[in-house]
């Protein structure tokens, strides 16, 4: 995701190719940094019941090159490889120059699977074979956002944000209550992860759906809720269309490889009950001088700003789209009807794309917290960010 702003970050790589490789260019001097800690993020990203053979494959670790000496940011973009181990199975296949052994060992992907980017990607730039597509749109590049995503968050927490996921829905089965925030931060230290979801008895019925999806060889998808805690009111502007933090978010998630659709806080119920019954009461705490609210229906966002509560995001994630049982096609070359290729797959991701959504939400909050309180060093963003708190609290 590109971003005029004072924070960027850019991905880069294959599926199938020989590393993944990720910048973010525009983080503090000064801030801690631990490989231990981006490693568990992407060791998080590969967890959870239903995920598929290449999870077998690779064990995802990052090499950071660039930007951080001696555990602390220096100011320099930051540069993280990714290795993938499957590229010693795909050397002839996906060669970076072409040869005559290498035209030989080409595996195509000639019909497309249908909510794929298969078909659109090939019409789109003119390839017969969709497999250079699918070799980019793949949710394999989200393991590049996830490292990425596991620096801002240890920049965010230097000012006391976290940003944790768990899983809401899996298929027809939901939980039908608030998770409270201790039930997330208990969830995200797990050392085994089944579905994600904080209610034990909820996910033994989401295990039952995915039990189902592997016998009749589908797919099946899910809700995940992203939860900001400690965020500051003012992040985020509401004078103009492209400052505001919720849509800036609610891009962030649905740019996420199946995600479909998003939703800031209580939008889904709100939309069908009366104003009375939706906005968020304000009160004052005089003791602790802040404003607060009693509820949390806005997610934390009101006018496109933080207002000091949660930030609170969902993503809809729609089944994967490869089937072990594929749909209806048309080949590429044939133009004849055909089945979908079938491409190693997972059945279901949503706690992976909940570590994901984490990922966005926490480079989306960093980016925002950098335009308003800047600095080339951490301790000039954090006098400044002192400075604006005092600011609040005499307001």
């Amino acid at each position: 995701m590109k971003n005029p702003g004072m924070l960027r970050f850019e991905t880069a790589g294959e599926s199938h190719g020989e590393c993944l490789v990720a910048t973010l260019t525009g983080l503090p001097a000064g801030i801690p940094i631990s490989t231990e800690t981006v490693n568990h993020e992407l060791w998080r990203r590969q967890q959870g019941y239903g995920r598929g053979g290449r999870m077998k494959i690779e064990t995802d670790t990052a090499r950071i090159v660039s930007g951080v000496r001696h555990s602390r940011t220096i100011g320099s973009p930051i540069a993280v490889i990714i290795e993938n181990r499957d590229w010693a199975n795909w050397t002839g296949a996906l060669p970076v120059e072409s040869t005559e052994q290498s035209e030989e060992l080409k595996k195509p992907v000639t019909r497309p699977r249908p909510g794929h980017a298969d078909l659109a990607g090939a019409i789109k730039y003119s390839f017969a074979d969709a497999r250079y597509v699918l070799e980019r749109a793949s949710a394999r590049e989200t393991t590049a956002r996830v490292a990425l995503g596991a620096l801002a968050k240890m920049f965010l927490r230097v000012f006391g944000v976290e940003v944790l996921s768990h899983v809401i829905a899996v298929g027809r089965e939901r939980l039908e209550r608030p998770a409270a925030w201790e039930e997330i931060v208990e969830l995200s230290r797990r050392r085994e992860v089944l579905l994600g979801c904080v209610d034990a008895e909820t996910e033994a019925r989401m295990k039952e759906v995915v039990d189902e999806a592997y016998r009749t060889g589908d797919t099946v998808g899910g809700v995940f809720e992203v939860v900001a805690r400690g965020a500051p009111p003012g992040l985020g502007s509401h004078i103009a269309w492209d400052t505001r933090l919720d849509g800036r978010l609610a891009q962030a998630i649905v740019s996420i490889q199946a995600v479909k659709g998003v939703e800031v806080g209580a939008a889904e119920e709100g939309s069908a009950s009366f104003g009375s019954r939706v906005q968020d009461t304000i009160h004052y705490d005089r003791g602790a001088r802040r404003f607060t609210r009693g509820s949390n229906r806005a997610g934390g966002l009101e006018g496109g700003t933080t207002n000091g509560e949660d930030v609170v995001v969902r993503g809809f994630l729609k089944p994967i789209s490869t089937l072990r049982r594929p749909l209806e096609s048309v080949d590429l070359l044939t133009r004849e009807p055909s089945l979908a290729a079938y491409e190693r797959s997972d059945v279901c991701v949503v706690p992976a794309a909940g570590v994901i959504g984490e990922a966005m939400v926490a480079l989306v909050l960093a980016q925002a917290f950098l335009e308003k309180f800047g600095g080339d060093s951490l301790e000039e963003t954090q006098r400044n960010y002192e400075g604006y708190l005092e600011q609040v609290k005499r307001f």
